[in-house]
C-alpha cells in the first residue's frame, strides 16, 4: 500500500536527494533550497511503500502576470515502482494540498515527444497547454535527454475548474510519410500546416515510444524534434490548445488532440 504524506525536514529532503539521483542521475536539488521553499508555500511530498521513498513531487509559489500558482518541478518514481499509478497518486494528493493553501492553478513542464508523460498530464489529469518552450533547460547530458534540445510544453493544471471540450467534425491529422517496421516519420511540415486554420480540432502524432526510439535512430528523433517544434508552435500562434493524448493500440504512434481556445468551455468546481 502506497502511503503520501508531506516532507518537511532535513532527513526527509535528503532521502529526496537519494531518490533523485536514482531516477535522473544527475546532482540532486540542494537542501537548502528545497527547505526553503517548503517553508515559504511549497510543497514537498513522498511516496512510501513500507516506509521506502519510493516517488516524490516536488513544488514551489510562482507568480506572472499579477498572479500567483504553484509550480510544479519535479514528478518521480523509483524505476522498481514505475506504471503503478504512484504519479498520478503524487499528482492527486498535491492537488489537494494546493487547493487547501490557496492556490488554484499548477504549471510544469514536460518534453511533448514523451506520450506517458502527455497521456497523464493532459487525459488523466486534465491539464492543457498552450505554450511551447525551445530548449528550456539548454543542454543536458543526463541519459533522457543528452542529444537533444530540451523542447518543453509548459502545462497549465486549473485545479478549480473543468475545461469542456467541444466535438465537430472539423478535423484534421498530420500526415506519416512513412511507417516501416514500427518506425515512422512525419511528412513535410509546411504543407500539413497550410490552411490548417480551417479545422476546429488537429491531431499531432509523435512516437509513442520515444526513449526506445532515441536509442534505434538519433538523426530520426531530431527530425521529430524540430517538425514537432514547428507544428506545435504553429498551432499554438494560432490559438489551438492541447488537451489530450489520444492512444493508439497498435502502431508506432499516438496523437495528440488539439482544439480552437475559443470553442471550449468551463466549469467551476463547486467549493
Amino acid at each position: 500500500m502506497v502511503e503520501i504524506r508531506t516532507l518537511q525536514t532535513i532527513q526527509e529532503l535528503q532521502l529526496v536527494q537519494e531518490l533523485e539521483k536514482t531516477v535522473w542521475g544527475m546532482e540532486p536539488i540542494p537542501v537548502h533550497q528545497t527547505i526553503t521553499a517548503v517553508k515559504n508555500g511549497g510543497l514537498m511530498l513522498g511516496a512510501f511503500i513500507e516506509d521506502k521513498l519510493v516517488g516524490v513531487s516536488y513544488s514551489f509559489p510562482g507568480y506572472a502576470n499579477g498572479n500567483t500558482y504553484l509550480c510544479s518541478h519535479l514528478l518521480g518514481v523509483h524505476p522498481d515502482y514505475q506504471h503503478k499509478g504512484i504519479g498520478r497518486q503524487l499528482k492527486e494528493e498535491q492537488k489537494e494540498a494546493a487547493l487547501k493553501l490557496g492556490y488554484t492553478m499548477m504549471t510544469w513542464t514536460y518534453d511533448p515527444l514523451e506520450s506517458k508523460n502527455a497521456y497523464l498530464n493532459l487525459s488523466k489529469l486534465g491539464g492543457i497547454c498552450s505554450t511551447y518552450v525551445e530548449n528550456c533547460y539548454g543542454n543536458m547530458d543526463d541519459s533522457l535527454n543528452a542529444g537533444l534540445p530540451t523542447d518543453r510544453f509548459k502545462l497549465e493544471w486549473w485545479i478549480d475548474r473543468h475545461f469542456v471540450i467541444p466535438k465537430s467534425e472539423k478535423q484534421f491529422k498530420i500526415p506519416l510519410e512513412s511507417v516501416q517496421e514500427g518506425v515512422s516519420k512525419l511528412a513535410d511540415v509546411e504543407s500539413a500546416l497550410s490552411g490548417i486554420e480551417k479545422y476546429d480540432i488537429v491531431f499531432v502524432p509523435v512516437p509513442a515510444f520515444f526513449q526506445e526510439l532515441k536509442q534505434k535512430d538519433k538523426l530520426l528523433v531530431i527530425d521529430w524534434r524540430m517538425k514537432t517544434r514547428k507544428i506545435f508552435q504553429t498551432l499554438f500562434a494560432k490559438g489551438y490548445v492541447a488537451v489530450a493524448l489520444e492512444r493508439e493500440q497498435a502502431g508506432p504512434v499516438h496523437f495528440y488532440k488539439l482544439v480552437k481556445k475559443e470553442l471550449m468551455g468551463v466549469e467551476k468546481h463547486a467549493n
